[in-house]
């Protein structure tokens, strides 16, 4: 498919957060360019403002006139549509070119300098920071994110097209359509089992990932990871390595070694180890086309952060209200450890909304000790987002499992006054569900009350 002959771009699942961002791309370079999403959310209105049509009804009748021409117009919808949608339903029958998401990625960025950032954990950060550290150095670049950048203020950068960045999901394999000149694989926990079935699987999925890397690409890995490549880490011999690190005023202070030098007195802003280790990934894979290693460390201070990335929305001496994405033991591990080494002696609750059914399910002991290591633990009800309920599968399930006195299941109606109760000096929301909807108004009312 050649882009150049397309002139109309229809998304099924526009407020997706990859989704809109490729919406934004084909904005950008002046196609036309409509929707469907079955939620109005403040991203999808963000597309409103650029003048994308989108509509909320599964209906073949609301999808604009130009987008029922076959000859030029793309059709992108995302996995977490049902096979019975009525719109996609219409496309795929009438003989539309119509492709998922990570297909018009791997065709938008095939003839870049392509940077994939894939693993379980640490994607939307470690492209984040990688999109900034690029653009520090003036390299002509678009990237496409899974989440909203605090430097650009979106999920989608275009400062050329020489170089691209992006997202390599494992979810329903869709980061084999990629053919990366530089990758990075910062793990490969077990994850989406409805998907795979098995954690086999999902490494053998990895190992598949590696054979799409250009012949002459690099990969970076994690050290400790079962996959020959370049490795990063912490206070080891990785290739990349961090060591001598010291906290100042909740600013890390380190030295970085990489294969030629030792640059001292590095700094960067974003708390947490498995944060620390999102940065020097980040700076690892810039390292493999930008000779430029002291601008490039120079530019890990000036990195903000990505939204519901362990993200303050309060922090004032007696309150601090934190919000994470974390929606796996793993990720909620890493916020605990963020929160004790950035806020210790300090009475903790966690807000959590469990994400998938299947990833309940399949995690359910995972989670339970994780989340009992807080001091306060409020469960909201679980997202279901593409799933139907599994028998037996709640979040009162959970709950049971929680070995910590200090638990409550609870609406979102309640939460305020639920927070309340449990007196906490720090708030953590978590999961990736819609509670990031609920952050704005918590705010509000939790510094009000402060």
């Amino acid at each position: 498919m050649n882009l150049k002959d397309i002139h109309n771009v229809y998304f099924i699942g526009i407020g997706g957060i990859g989704m809109s961002a490729l919406a934004r791309y084909f904005k950008f370079i002046d196609k036309n360019v409509a929707g469907y999403d079955k939620t109005k959310t403040p991203l999808v209105d963000d597309l409103i403002d650029l003048g994308i049509d989108i509509h909320f009804e599964d209906s073949v009748d609301l999808i604009l006139q130009d987008f029922k021409s076959i000859e030029n117009t793309l059709v992108v919808y995302t996995p977490a549509v049902p096979n019975s949608h009525k719109e996609l339903c219409f496309f795929m029958e009438n003989g539309f070119q119509v492709k998922k998401r990570s297909e018009v990625l791997g065709i938008i960025t095939k003839d870049t300098f392509c940077f994939a950032v894939a693993g379980t954990h640490g994607k939307t950060t470690i492209s984040s920071i990688l999109a900034h550290l690029l653009k520090e150095t003036q390299t002509p670049l678009v990237a496409f994110l899974g989440g909203i950048s605090e430097d650009f203020n979106s999920n989608f950068v275009l400062e050329g097209t020489e170089y691209s960045v992006v997202e390599a999901d494992e979810y329903d394999r869709s980061f084999l359509q990629l053919s990366p000149d530089v990758a990075c694989i910062t793990s490969m926990d077990a994850d989406h089992l409805d998907i795979y079935g098995s954690d086999e699987e999902i490494k053998k999925s990895f190992n598949d990932f590696v054979k799409k890397i250009n012949p002459n690409g690099k990969l970076l890995v994690r050290n400790g990871l079962p996959l020959k490549g370049i490795t990063y880490g912490l206070d080891d011999e990785s290739d990349y390595c961090i060591t001598n690190i010291v906290i100042e005023h909740g600013t890390y202070i380190f030295d970085l070694k990489t294969p030629e030098e030792i640059l001292k007195n590095v700094r960067f802003n974003k708390p947490g180890k498995h944060n620390l280790l999102n940065g020097l990934a980040a700076f690892a894979m810039a390292a493999q086309a930008i000779s430029q290693p002291r601008r490039l460390a120079e530019a890990l201070a000036s990195f903000k952060g990505v939204q519901r990335r362990f993200s303050y929305q309060i922090k004032e001496n007696n309150f601090v209200f934190i919000d994470d994405y974390a929606h796996h033991p793993t990720e909620i591990d890493a916020v605990h450890q963020a929160v004790s080494e950035m806020h210790p002696n300090k009475k903790v609750t966690v807000v959590f909304q469990p994400h998938l059914y299947s990833r309940t399910q399949d995690f359910v002991d995972g989670f339970a000790s994780s989340l009992a290591r807080f001091d306060a633990i409020l469960l909201l009800d679980i997202y279901p987002a593409r799933e139907e309920p599994i028998e037996g599968v709640t979040s009162s399930w959970l709950l049971d499992k929680i070995e910590n006195q200090n638990k409550k299941l609870v609406e979102k109606s309640e939460l305020v006054s639920a927070i309340a109760n449990t007196e906490p000096e720090v708030l953590v929301t978590m999961g990736a569900g819609d509670i990031g909807l609920e952050v704005s108004r918590l705010k509000k009312e939790l510094t009000y009350a402060s």
